[in-house]
């Protein structure tokens, strides 16, 4: 199928998909489910129509196509949502493949759409829509094992709504309740994935956002061990960087005193004031940072001098550690910004938490 695709013009790409994909995605079926038992297991599930809908997407995926059109008609286009006529009423049917991805992309772009046509299209896309839903993003996945854990979610939630935003594999699932959360890392463990916050399902798109928001804050390789990550649990770190240029100004203003300093001296002082104010006494701060309270106190008669009185502030203080959580998870994020000619992030890619005591030590201290 290859060869004939990469050999004919690339206006005839569609035409050749249209008529050997469906085939092609079959026969990957019939030999996956004689000889993977968890891929026969999970299609047991699911179903076998949504198995060969999820092979068919992966197949799209590898060869570097956006997305999938109708179910009769795979085509290297994205999907388009059907525009509501009068009455919130969607006249036009569309295969269910096709209605799927009509259905992400309307939630993932935040089309808002009336509630009476956005219940059409879930009808059509044969997926009630759930109350609640959470985003999972797996980032550099290959596409047969995005499918895989795309079947392996829809398996352990009851349903699962496949799409790709750039180059991210994205899944919507539903989330019934507290037991969502170890469902999810029981299926996700093992992968480089975030997960979104639970929101009513037509604000989906903000689950998403966020859920790819943190995922580009993890540097790759960063942690000892292959696990999702879940936006719960970095609200308040998300939250500081909505906007950088605010957070630049907030860093400007209250870290001024450090700015005479060499960087590795203001390095040592800012990490050092961030432990002192988030555990609240030298002895913690030391345990923190893994070096001897001596050392956290001579670093911290340094900080005073340098801030002066006003250290003993409340509102100073509040907005101190304000100031230096955004400059360091600015700088997180300028490092795990991918630059030009490096390579794509593999699949075992770690993710670093977001957390003190390990930024501590990979600056040394």
């Amino acid at each position: 199928m290859l060869n004939r695709i990469w050999s004919r013009p690339r206006g005839e790409w569609t035409r050749v998909l249209r008529k050997e994909l469906p085939a092609v995605a079959a026969r990957m079926v019939e030999e996956l489910l004689r000889d993977t038992p968890v891929f026969a297991e999970v299609t047991e599930r699911v179903g076998r129509t949504m198995a060969q809908d999820a092979v068919e997407q992966a197949l799209l995926l590898a060869l570097g196509l956006r997305g999938r059109a109708p179910g009769g008609d795979r085509t290297a286009t994205a999907p388009t949502v059907p525009r509501p006529r009068s009455g919130d009423r969607v006249v036009t049917t569309m295969p269910g493949a096709r209605a799927r991805q009509a259905l992400f992309a309307a939630l993932a772009e935040d089309r808002c759409l009336p509630e009476r046509a956005l219940a059409e299209l879930a009808r059509q896309a044969g997926w009630p829509l759930p109350g609640r839903v959470r985003a999972v993003v797996l980032a550099g996945s290959p596409a047969a094992e995005a499918a895989q854990v795309s079947l392996q979610l829809a398996a352990a939630l009851g349903q699962g709504l496949l799409g790709t935003l750039d180059t991210d594999v994205c899944v919507l699932v539903p989330d019934p309740g507290p037991e969502t959360r170890a469902a999810l890392a029981a299926v996700l463990g093992g992968r480089t994935a975030a997960v979104g916050h639970a929101v009513p399902v037509a604000d989906a798109a903000s689950s998403l956002r966020w859920a790819r928001r943190l995922l580009s804050l993890t540097p790759p390789g960063a942690a000892p061990a292959h696990r999702p990550v879940f936006v719960d649990d970095h609200l308040s770190d998300l939250l500081l960087l909505q906007d950088e240029s605010l957070a630049r100004a907030l860093s400007a203003r209250w870290l001024r005193p450090l700015e005479g300093l060499t960087p590795r001296q203001s390095e040592r002082l800012e990490v050092t004031l961030l432990a002192w104010l988030e555990s609240g006494g030298a002895p913690e701060a030391a345990r923190t940072l893994q070096v001897h309270p001596q050392t956290v106190r001579y670093r911290l008669r340094q900080i005073e001098k340098l801030f002066g009185p006003a250290l003993r502030e409340p509102r100073m203080r509040f907005e101190l550690e304000l100031a230096l959580r955004s400059r360091r998870l600015m700088d997180r994020s300028r490092r795990a910004r991918p630059r030009p000619q490096n390579r794509p992030r593999p699949v075992g890619a770690t993710v670093h938490p977001l957390g003190l005591a390990r930024q501590a030590r990979v600056n040394g201290l």
